[in-house]
């Protein structure tokens, strides 16, 4: 969430003077509302709502085309019929259990499809909740992780500083995770060409203090998925040589919903006896708009039952484990419809398509042959590519502000430690960005060499213009 530090109003500045057309019908041009209310503070009076929906709708339109946002990994279209469960769900609150009974079960429906998706040892004992999406998700499991440490090591907490082992690619709610909660996160950067975590570099900076590994299915850096079952593997030898018992948590934000459906033979999930939880975001490959998350736990021993909270003034005594205390129930909801309407085979198509959408982009770019391409979107429907080594002129960040004019959101970014040297384009191909537009954006960047290769050198660093990256 932005911090907005709004500007003061300044009530003599132009245009505050016939911001409304009259000619939409609402203003009357010769003793109705001619000037613009204040956009920094409250107005002194209501204004009719088609006026008030007016003057929003029409500055939105300035927001960038979402489903030409090849950035976000965040579902940009759903169905109609989707849409309208959401509109008869958006004013159920989802901590109200006992209100809305029905709702309730629908979460509880999701949480066992999961369990079984992820192949739970046994999927009836597996827990879970939905949240607003994978960041909460995940820090509910690393408050799962750490309260578990702290059970293990009372005698020594709170003098003891627990640690998280992860990869410098997580995503930044992990950074954020323990900022909160006073965790050291010790992260492996990147080293040539690996960009994420490794089995090896996670065991060695485990000690008696980590309260966990987080191992990424699906880095948002490049689309790639992490060693998991080596991973665990890992630990499992650092066990048999240290008594050390480290859980993995599996941070399937996006691989959550790929892995299950295209790459069955690959173990990752509750398979392996030492993944403790995973989480994924429901608005990002499963399907549903933005925001609801799953957090999962092998069975109730994963989940301390102090983190579980229990209220009766909403009229009932149904458990929550939530950070946050009030949201739609709309989410859910279209999470239960997808699950639902596509099924497995559904499921398997939707994403197969995305990824032979990025697999064929990929190929079509790197035919340009001022690319190189860093990952190929065989895992992730995501893919990574920087500039050719012989390409001088340009720069990722030229050709990023360059889309941008032809209506294009792709990100231009820096690696992080160890590969700061690195900057990449990365493209996110989502349900709803067809081979067709796949094709025009090709097209596009085809039109848009020539003057890249003209320039005397990269232009947008200079400016300072740099395409800003956003997790």
């Amino acid at each position: 969430m932005a911090l907005h530090q709004g500007p003061e109003e300044q009530d003599g500045a132009p245009f505050r003077r016939l911001a409304f057309n009259p000619f939409y019908g609402e203003a009357d041009p010769v003793g109705g509302m001619t000037e613009a209310p204040p956009r920094h503070r409250l107005p002194d009076g209501p204004l009719p709502p088609a006026t008030a929906y007016r003057l929003v709708h029409d500055e939105l339109m300035l927001d960038g085309n979402s489903r030409l946002n090849l950035a976000t990994f965040v579902t940009t279209w759903m169905e109609p019929q989707a849409g309208v469960l959401m509109g008869e769900c958006r004013d159920k609150n989802m901590i109200d259990k006992d209100e809305y009974p029905r709702t309730a079960e629908l979460e509880r429906r999701c949480v066992a499809m999961l369990a079984q998706l992820w192949n739970a040892p046994d999927p009836s004992a597996a827990v879970g909740c939905s949240t607003t999406g994978s960041s909460e998700a995940c820090m509910l499991a690393g408050l799962a992780l750490k309260r578990r440490w702290s059970q293990r090591n009372a005698d020594r907490y709170p003098g003891a500083r627990p640690n998280l082992v992860m990869g410098v690619n997580v995503q930044v709610c992990w950074e954020k995770f323990c900022n909160f909660w006073e965790v050291e996160p010790r992260l492996v950067p990147m080293e040539g060409d690996r960009f994420h975590l490794d089995a090896a570099s996670a065991a060695a900076l485990c000690d008696e203090n980590t309260i966990g590994v987080v191992a990424v299915l699906g880095s948002t850096f490049d689309g790639s998925y992490e060693p998991v079952a080596d991973i665990c593997a890992a630990l499992d030898d650092l066990q048999a040589r240290t008594g050390l018992d480290v859980p993995v948590h599996v941070d399937g934000a996006s691989g959550g919903m790929i892995a299950p459906f295209l790459d069955e033979d690959l173990v990752w999930d509750f398979r392996l006896p030492r993944v403790s939880s995973i989480n994924t975001s429901g608005h990002k490959y499963g399907l549903v708009y933005p925001g609801v998350g799953w957090a999962l736990w092998r069975s109730p021993a994963e989940l301390p039952e102090e983190l579980v909270f229990r209220v009766n003034y909403l009229g009932g005594d149904m458990p929550t484990f939530a950070l946050n205390f009030s949201r739609p129930g709309a989410q859910v909801v279209a999470q239960y419809y997808t699950f639902l309407r596509l099924g497995r085979e559904g499921y398997r198509a939707v994403q197969q398509a995305g990824r032979d959408v990025a697999r064929g982009l990929a190929e079509r770019i790197e035919a340009l042959g001022d690319f190189r391409l860093l990952t190929r979107g065989d895992q992730l429907p995501v893919f990574a590519f920087t500039t050719a080594p012989d390409v001088t002129s340009f720069d990722v960040f030229d050709v990023s502000r360059r889309l941008r004019e032809h209506g294009w959101l792709v990100p231009a970014y820096t690696f992080p430690a160890h590969r700061e040297d690195l900057s990449v384009l990365r493209i996110v191909c989502r349900n709803g960005f067809s081979a067709d537009l796949a094709g025009l954006l090709v097209e596009d960047l085809r039109r848009l060499l020539p003057e890249l290769r003209r320039q005397p050198h990269p232009f947008t660093r200079d400016q300072g213009a740099a395409t800003a990256f956003h997790h």
